[in-house]
């Protein structure tokens, strides 16, 4: 192992801090951006689904609605932009096309397979929906952090309003916002519970 890489990749996960006030003004390019969620889109996702979509806000006029949506937290009206990950509840119907270039027969295996665990499972959509698209906006803002952004992921908003004002369809559950900019004030540290609080070995 190369232990240069290994304690550089630490220094990385551990200097992630999760930023509230953001320098203003500050564009993000579409090549910049498009870096940065080609990088996210590399998550993991059951079936290969990827079930994330991203809404990106970058107007200053939709940032500004976002902050009555988001119970006016300036860190959405300030940042280059705000990444609204949602997760697909109907994941199932892109299975043919991430598998087109397989084999028939797979293809044909994995849209039996998938279609059957979505119709035998009532609430598997929605956990699906939002377990991989939390896996992807954790690694968009890794990936932001690497590109020499800054981010900090919120739930607290309005859902209701926020469908309603960017009109997503039924199909998407907003899953969390990430504004996304250079910090204009850099986030403090903060603790961590002790491993024996968190870790459990073998069973309860």
């Amino acid at each position: 192992m190369n232990t240069e890489n290994r304690f550089s990749a630490e220094q990385f996960l551990t200097s992630r801090r999760s930023v509230r006030q953001y320098q203003k003004g500050l564009v993000l390019s579409d090549a910049e951006l498009n870096e940065i969620l080609e990088l996210a889109s590399r998550a993991p996702s059951s079936w290969n689904l990827q079930h994330w979509r991203y809404l990106v806000v970058r107007e200053q006029a939709n940032k500004e609605k976002l902050l009555k949506i988001a119970f006016g937290q300036q860190q959405v009206a300030d940042a280059a932009a705000v990444i609204i990950v949602l997760g697909d509840l109907e994941a199932n119907k892109v299975t043919s096309k991430v598998y087109e270039k397989a084999a028939p027969e797979i293809r044909d295996l994995m849209v039996k397979q998938v279609d059957g665990a979505y119709a035998n499972n009532p609430g598997l959509a929605r956990d699906e929906a939002i377990r991989n698209a939390s896996l992807a906006a954790m690694q968009l803002m890794l990936a932001a952090k690497a590109k020499g952004y800054d981010t900090v992921p919120m739930g607290g908003y309005n859902k209701d309003a926020l469908i309603s004002e960017f009109q997503i369809p039924d199909r998407y559950v907003p899953v969390v916002m990430i504004p996304i900019g250079k910090a204009e004030k850099e986030g403090r540290a903060t603790d961590r519970l002790p491993l024996e609080y968190q870790v459990i070995h073998e069973r309860f």
